[in-house]
């Protein structure tokens, strides 16, 4: 579990500019062969880096006036351009950021809803040349942990189901499960779209028809959880996300407030989830 030692629950900014120590030479080096483009463009928070291929490929990027290609290497200095739109690449060490926010229920994990619901984005500080790109969603009567970052990689390793993080909720039904039913949601039930099992449920008590839960599951299909305990017979009537991955909800980190990671937090994520999320290819 990653560690948010001596933080206080409250919003944070750390230097954008700052970056990992690294020798001289390695960084000119660096600096004279440039960067994958695709790689740079996912950085901003933009899609995938396949889908910055598939943006390339439109002819809808260009660099220094000219369409861009695949595979193409870019250096400080370039000018890109992306629907002619100047857009601002962040080069060599420049870290993604990750924010950790505490939804309250009540809330859509969307930038635009017709019916004109609050969003979890109206939440958030603005990014100049970038966006913020939700880690996995939560419903709208779900509250707990979302985790948001500014590079379409990194929440593409975070979510993917290959990985396999665990997502691990607080859940309080009307009702209690018997010791067969919660050994038959860790062995596994068939949901409509597919089989579904918790790796952990653990019993945490309960005041009259209030029970708390405490499950692990490593999937993020919609409303899975509470389909699981619908399917043995009981209404979740408050679902909170606690963990997701390494990145534990803060103690003190108030509904509606956000915390963003440091420079050494998000390092230590970045080798959690892999070192190909920040290193050039």
């Amino acid at each position: 579990m990653l560690k948010l030692k001596g933080r206080t629950a409250k919003s944070t900014r750390p230097d954008r500019t700052a970056s990992i120590p690294r020798s001289t030479e390695a960084l000119d080096a660096r600096a004279e062969r440039g960067e994958k483009l695709q790689k740079l463009l996912a950085q901003l928070g933009l899609g995938s880096r396949r889908d910055m291929e598939a943006l390339i490929a439109a002819g809808r990027v260009r660099v220094n006036g000219e369409p861009a290609h695949i595979g193409q290497r870019v250096r400080p200095g370039d000018q890109v351009k992306v629907d002619g739109r100047l857009v601002q690449l962040r080069f060599a060490d420049a870290l993604p950021r990750v924010l950790l926010y505490h939804k309250p229920a009540g809330e859509i994990v969307s930038a635009d809803d017709p019916e004109g619901r609050p969003s979890v984005f109206d939440s958030l500080p603005s990014i100049k040349g970038g966006r913020w790109i939700a880690v996995g969603r939560l419903d709208f009567n779900t509250s707990g942990l979302l985790v948001f970052t500014t590079s379409g990689e990194l929440a593409d390793r975070l979510m993917h189901p290959r990985y396999g993080l665990e997502r691990e909720y607080a859940v309080r039904v009307a009702g209690e499960l018997t010791p067969a039913q919660m050994r038959e949601l860790q062995t596994g039930i068939e949901l409509e779209d597919g089989p579904a099992r918790f790796e952990q449920i653990s019993d945490e008590g309960g005041r009259g028809l209030n029970h708390w839960y405490r499950v692990v599951i490593k999937e993020g299909r919609n409303r899975e959880v509470r389909r699981m305990f619908e399917a043995m017979g009981l209404t979740v009537s408050r679902l909170i996300r606690v963990r997701y991955g390494p990145l534990a909800l803060p103690p003190g980190l108030k509904r509606g407030r956000h915390l963003e990671l440091s420079r050494d937090e998000v390092q230590a994520l970045l080798d959690t989830v892999g070192e190909a999320v920040r290193r050039p290819a």
